[in-house]
């Protein structure tokens, strides 16, 4: 049994969030100016252990080892990339790879196929969710490029995250990159990078599609990928403002057998510890937009229900993937949306005693 926790690359500096904002800026702003916005709203949420700067080898070092130590096995980065142009890569490349853990400690990564937002807290309701500027186009070169970077640079490392013998990477929004790129096209991409691979002494890659939607599910396997799984897959974003913990990570583990059958790929689950990216979105009171990043806000979270959530994430991994189980947690150390395993003023180290906790429960 493998656990593996995502990693949100964003908490340093970085030319493009100087330009946009201001000398200095990071999400840390966010996270320690977000104010209550509803009674009993768990805000601000503040790191027991301080704001970091992830491209400080020790800072990170201290986190992996803390995490490691209760049952964390592995961690998947986001991996901005658009078409040559990486963002927040400092976070990888010289924090945790710049440590002695990152040495040794199990990584893979998920490509982030669409660049960071240029205004934080969003203050404009009017903007679609995601403006179309922000998603990263892609070809058949660009990715078998981007591939062929990221074998050259990362696959190769012995502690580079593997299913099999087989390099593990999964797509951010796989929806997007199918649609954009149409279906035979990305087939052809998946393809001419296996064959890139093959052709530099690479072993072949475990490609997983993350969240694809109900128009594309069915087609996933048919054009390359190896599984699907989720990043964060815990509110109903056409539900309710307020949304039960409890209530609606046992309705999403309902829906894990679902993937799997309509993608005809082993399903891998993901459970997140909360939800709440209030600190994303500027303070509009109670005429708050009805999406994100205003809405929904899980409540109720708590450290002994994510114990009970990740062990059903854990007991099916193991059930129907027991040569090999798998399973994500989302994630780390995602403050600004809400969930993290990293100690906070509220549940000190709960949640990575949750972690602990579970996988004694169930292995």
């Amino acid at each position: 049994m493998r656990l593996a926790a995502y990693v949100y690359p964003g908490w340093h500096p970085t030319p493009e969030r100087d330009e946009a904002f201001r000398p200095g800026f990071t999400e840390w702003d966010l996270v320690a100016g977000c104010r209550p916005r509803f009674e009993g709203h768990a805000q601000p949420r503040v790191p027991l252990l301080g704001p970091y700067d992830d491209r400080d080898p020790l800072e990170v070092g201290r986190r992996v080892r803390l995490a490691t130590a209760h049952g964390i096995d592995a961690f998947v980065h986001g991996f901005f990339w658009c078409r040559g142009k990486r963002v927040f890569q400092d976070a990888l490349d010289l924090g945790f790879l710049g440590s002695p853990e990152g040495s040794r400690v199990p990584f893979a990564l998920m490509w982030a196929n669409r660049m960071p937002r240029r205004v934080l807290p969003v203050a404009r309701a009017d903007l679609p969710v995601i403006e179309d500027d922000r998603r990263v186009p892609s070809d058949v070169d660009d990715f078998v490029a981007f591939v062929g970077y990221l074998a050259e640079r990362y696959f190769r490392r012995p502690n580079y995250l593997r299913i099999g013998e087989r390099p593990y990477l999964s797509i951010f929004d796989s929806t997007f990159f199918l649609r954009e790129l149409g279906l035979s096209a990305a087939a052809e991409a998946i393809r001419r990078a296996r064959a890139w691979l093959a052709s530099h002494g690479f072993p072949d890659l475990h490609l997983a599609a993350v969240e694809p939607s109900r128009e594309v599910i069915g087609r996933v396997r048919e054009v390359g990928f190896d599984s699907v799984t989720h990043y964060v897959f815990l509110p109903d974003w056409k539900g309710p403002f307020l949304q039960d913990y409890d209530a609606y990570a046992k309705r999403r583990a309902g829906e894990w057998a679902s993937f799997r059958d309509a993608s005809g790929l082993p399903y891998m689950p993901s459970v997140s510890p909360g939800w709440d990216a209030s600190p994303r979105g500027a303070d509009f009171g109670p005429t708050r937009p009805d999406k994100y990043p205003w809405s929904p806000v899980v409540t109720g979270e708590r450290p002994d229900l994510f114990r009970d959530a990740l062990a059903r994430a854990l007991a099916y991994a193991k059930e129907t993937r027991p040569d090999d189980p798998l399973a994500f947690v989302a994630s780390l150390n995602e403050w600004s949306e809400g969930h993290y395993l990293e100690p906070d003023t509220r549940f000190g180290n709960g949640w990575l005693d949750a972690v602990r906790d579970a996988r004694a429960g169930v292995e």
